[in-house]
């Protein structure tokens, strides 16, 4: 008997599986597009910030005079009055010295007072390199000479500006009246070390990220009280971002130990007047702040040191009491 074959039917084959990406290759390409979010992210604030800028120069008309040196230019701001010169040296890293000396200007209308931003501040070029003590001295030496100041000026320096006034009175004995201090920095000796400029502020300040931060937080940037006026506050904030970690500043902050070291190894002459105003939050802060300054008055035959309340830019909140120290120590110590 036939049989009739069962026709086989041939084999299904399975269909084709694409091979799972691996691990390693999801962690990558997921970094890849965080990376791009970033970049992406990172070119609009720069964008904004740069338009953002733009808009505020355009609006805010620049104080003050230029004075130019070999170096670059630098910003001065004078009050125009006629009594005995004082000029005015700012903190590290201030944005803009003029408006931020603006109270205590204010309370010191007997006085020709000059505000001289150096490289790095206010108005002033950016990128100076070099902002060693003898650089930054011999820079105030030259724009004081380019404005005809004769006559021996009665110097005033907030925190590092006091380290320079105190290297420029040793450099330039018979230029300097008398020396006044605001919460200055003690000069003290160190291993001279020049530090390596710092990059990172500069950055955060080109990609606009300062600026968001400060946009967050303003109060990061205003000074408290009621001491100024809505316009000078609109060009803190302006300039904070301006000049937020350029060159002059970070090259400056690098060579901050060998510029107190240089600074201690001349003490105060003897008989140069001295003004030293410390501010209670520092004295209560840092227990070495006021005995380093008793120290350095210690030779010194006419000195006068203060304590006053408030923080280190006491200038912020203390000018009317500042004005009337000062005025008094001029009147009864620097021969007219």
């Amino acid at each position: 008997m036939a049989t009739t074959a069962t026709p086989t039917r041939p084999e299904t084959a399975a269909p084709a599986r694409s091979p799972r990406p691996s691990r390693r290759r999801r962690i990558a390409r997921a970094l890849a597009v965080g990376l791009a979010i970033v970049l992406a992210l990172a070119f609009v604030s720069t964008v904004a910030n740069a338009a953002e800028t733009a808009s505020e120069k355009a609006q805010l008309t620049p104080y003050g005079e230029t004075v130019t040196l070999n170096a670059g230019d630098i910003n001065v701001w004078r009050n125009g009055g006629s009594g005995p010169t004082m000029v005015l040296l700012s903190g590290y890293g201030t944005p803009a010295p003029a408006v931020d000396f603006a109270p205590l200007v204010r309370e010191l209308e007997a006085f020709d007072v000059i505000v001289v931003e150096g490289f790095g501040y206010g108005y002033s070029d950016l990128d100076v390199a070099n902002r060693s003590i003898e650089n930054i001295t011999s820079e105030l030496h030259t724009v004081l000479a380019k404005l005809h100041v004769d006559e021996p000026v009665i110097l005033a320096g907030h925190s590092v500006g006091g380290l320079y006034a105190r290297y420029y009175a040793n450099t330039y004995p018979d230029q300097v009246a008398a020396v006044i201090g605001i919460d200055p920095m003690a000069a003290t000796a160190t291993s001279l070390e020049v530090g390596t400029p710092s990059i990172t502020e500069g950055v955060a300040g080109a990609l606009g990220l300062y600026r968001v931060v400060t946009t967050i937080v303003p109060d990061l940037i205003q000074p408290p009280g009621t001491a100024y006026t809505a316009g000078e506050r609109r060009r803190t904030a302006a300039m904070s971002n301006w000049n937020y970690g350029n060159p002059s500043i970070s090259d400056e902050w690098s060579q901050l130990q060998a510029n107190s070291t240089k600074a201690a190894a001349q003490p105060f002459a003897a008989d140069l007047p001295v003004l030293e105003m410390l501010s209670a939050e520092s004295v209560d802060g840092m227990p070495w702040w006021l005995p380093n300054h008793e120290a350095e008055l210690a030779g010194v035959a006419t000195h006068q040191l203060e304590v006053l309340e408030g923080a280190h830019y006491l200038h912020w909140t203390q000018s009317p009491q500042m004005g009337r120290i000062i005025t008094h120590f001029v009147s009864a110590h620097v021969t007219p």
